[in-house]
This record gives structure tokens, C-alpha cells and sequence, in this order.
């Protein structure tokens, strides 16, 4: 099974049965030393687009969201077997022509990372289109979504595990805030921990 590792905020990492490393949005927390094979950004605001500080393999493919959504299409990739397709994210903070989300496959786990967003027109497409298994949604309420919105999403979404993260800025995670993520299928994970998908 792959694992999901949340370092923080809006940064995490997912490890394949075969060892193939994906970081998404780098900026927070710990854990950027096993080297690289895929770096996602969804946007460039600074807490999301450090790739600078992940250790990278020498074939290393960085995909950021001038790559994902390039004259007006929405891109898809497949990089050593990780199927990954940006997907809209957008709010009044952050521009729909600079901003995705990404859904991510890998070992037949389907992974929404949202970014950061609040809700899209397009959201209504995942359910019927991926049967999603997890989605990541930040649900910080000053630059993003709030809780209440977040839960409103999931539930349109239907993914089998909601994930909050993007709860407090400037802080790597709010247990307050996490635990007004009202939906069915809340899965709550801290700072350096990491758990099997």
C-alpha cells in the first residue's frame, strides 16, 4: 500500500509500493530528505512552492501549475507509473489561471490534493469521474475554504477519507480547527505522521 506523510500546513509526501516518492506543495515541516521523483505545485505563493528544499533524485520531474495548466487546458502526466491530472482550484485569492489541484494514482489509490481552494463548479466532476479515495482540502477560512465549506465539499466530492490540512497560516497544524471538519469520514493526521493508503 503507499503511504501519506503530512509534514504540515500544505505539504506532503507519498511514497508508492515501489519506493517511488511524490512531494506535493513542499514549504512545511520535516521530512524533505528522501530524495525525490516527483514534485507537485499548485500554485507559487512562498508556503507552497519550495522545491528547493527537497532532496532530488538525479531524474527528478518537477510539474508545477504553469506546467499543469498551460493555455487554458488542464494537463495530464504519467511520470514511472503515477498517473497525475491538474484539476481547477480557485477562490478570490487565488487566480483560476494560476492555480490547480491535483488528482493523483498511484498503486490504484486515487488522491485528491486540492490546493487552495474553496468550492469549484468543477468539484461536482469527481465523483462520477474518479471515485476518489482521498482528499486533501485546506480548511483555513482566511485565504481558503473554512471548515464548514470544506465539509460541503467533501460531501459533494464523496472521497472514502476526507484529510483536513491548510488549517492555520503561519502554523504547521490546529487540532481546534481540525475537529471543526464536520463530515462522515474525517481523517485527521498530524505533523510527522505518516499512514498507509
Amino acid at each position: 500500500m503507499p503511504k501519506l506523510l503530512y509534514q504540515g500546513h500544505g505539504s506532503y509526501r507519498i511514497t508508492s509500493d515501489e519506493g517511488i516518492v511524490i512531494y506535493v506543495d513542499p514549504d512545511a515541516g520535516k521530512g524533505y530528505d528522501t530524495p525525490a521523483d516527483i514534485i507537485l505545485v499548485t500554485h507559487q505563493h512562498s508556503d507552497h512552492n519550495q522545491t528547493q528544499m527537497v532532496t532530488k533524485k538525479d531524474d527528478c520531474t518537477i510539474i508545477e501549475n504553469m506546467n499543469a495548466l498551460k493555455d487554458g487546458k488542464y494537463n495530464s502526466f504519467i511520470v514511472k507509473g503515477v498517473q497525475i491530472e491538474a484539476v481547477p482550484a480557485y477562490n478570490k485569492n487565488h487566480n483560476p489561471k494560476e492555480c490547480v489541484g491535483y488528482v493523483i494514482t498511484v498503486d490504484d489509490v486515487k488522491i485528491y490534493g486540492a490546493g487552495d481552494t474553496s468550492t469549484t463548479q468543477e468539484m461536482e466532476t469527481l465523483l462520477p469521474k474518479y471515485h476518489l479515495d482521498y482528499a486533501l482540502l485546506p480548511i483555513d477560512g482566511i485565504y481558503n475554504m473554512d471548515a464548514n465549506e470544506a465539509a460541503l465539499c467533501a460531501e459533494m466530492i464523496k472521497a472514502k477519507h476526507n484529510i483536513p490540512i491548510h488549517m492555520k497560516p503561519g502554523e504547521l497544524f490546529d487540532i481546534n480547527m481540525a475537529e471543526k471538519f464536520n463530515v462522515k469520514n474525517p481523517l485527521i493526521i498530524k505533523p510527522t505522521e505518516e499512514i498507509e493508503l
